[in-house]
Parts: structure tokens; sequence; C-alpha cells
């Protein structure tokens, strides 16, 4: 049992660093959109570049979030029939929902973006706008590792959420990662 913990604890702190990567996207597109509206109102000097750059920002922010918002629980379902369950119903909705859901998507979208990715690179694919960003593989990269992120991260939930069914135990609510006091 030590060890399933010991590979969950891992999957938390490399879906922990994926978060921490997303909160400074974060910064980092909130610094571009200042940028742009300035130059855009105070000089009228708007850029096609710094625009991109924001909606890519944005992108990346937001998928490599996901494996973070899904460790820390804070992912969408119906919490007012989840909190009223017992922490072995909870368990078990965590786990099929996991098998069921979360990993068909996850190897769907990972397998079906290799080839969008891969042709990007193949052509060189550049922003159809004057003035815009090139290399747009590397965006579209981000989509297949951010669901190999999600895809991990499910089978931490798995692992956090199995000693709850094994020892009819308290639902576990440390997030992955982070030591239990």
């Amino acid at each position: 049992m030590r060890m399933l913990q010991g590979i969950e604890r891992n999957i938390g702190r490399l879906s922990g660093a994926a978060g921490r990567l997303a909160g400074w996207l974060c910064l980092a597109m909130i610094l571009v959109v200042f940028y742009d509206v300035v130059m855009r109102y105070a000089f009228s000097a708007g850029s096609v570049a710094m625009q991109e750059l924001e909606w890519h920002l944005f992108a990346s922010m937001f998928l490599l979030g996901a494996a973070y918002t899904m460790r820390e629980d804070g992912n969408v379902r119906v919490d007012i029939f989840y909190a009223k369950m017992t922490a072995r119903k909870a368990a078990l909705v965590n786990i099929a929902g996991t098998i069921l859901f979360v990993f068909p998507m996850c190897l769907l979208i990972i397998y079906s973006s290799y080839d969008f990715v891969g042709y990007s690179y193949r052509i060189g694919e550049v922003s159809p706008d004057p003035g815009g960003l090139s290399y747009r593989f590397l965006i579209k990269a981000v989509l297949p590792v951010a669901f190999a992120l999600v895809f991990l991260q499910g089978i931490g939930v798995i692992l956090r959420n199995l000693p709850v069914l094994i020892k009819r135990g308290e639902r576990q609510m440390v997030p992955s990662g982070e030591e239990s006091a």
C-alpha cells in the first residue's frame, strides 16, 4: 500500500508542477494583455503577435491547470449529491468516473492530437495572419501533454481512493503531493 501511495504522491507532484506552471502562465498572460492594451489604446500600435500570444498563454494555462485541478479535487461534479455520499460510495464514484470518462477522453485526445501536432510540425505551420506567431506546433503540442498529465492524475485519483474501498476508511481529502499531518 505504501508503494501505491508513493506513486500517487509522485503523480501529485507532477500535477502540482503543471499547476504552478499554469499560474506563471496566468501572470505572463496578464502582463501581455496589459502591454497589448496600453500599446493599442495609448499608442495606436496593436500587434497580431501579442493577441495570438494571449490566446496561446490562455490555452496553455487552462490545459496545464486541468491535472492540478483534478489533484485538488476541484473538478466539476454534482456536489449536492456527492457531499451526501458515504466515503465508500464517493470513492466508487471517483474511481468509476475516472475509468469510464476521464481515461477514454484522455486517450482519444492524445491519440487524435498526435497527427494534429505532427502535421503542424512537418509543414512548419505559422499563423495565417500577417505579423502572427511562428511555430504553431508548440501550442498544439500542449494538448497531448496536458491530457497525458490528466491521465496520470486519473491514476492518482484511483490510487488515492483505493484505500477507502479496501479499508472502508474515511475519505482521504489530503491533496496529492502533500503529506498528511
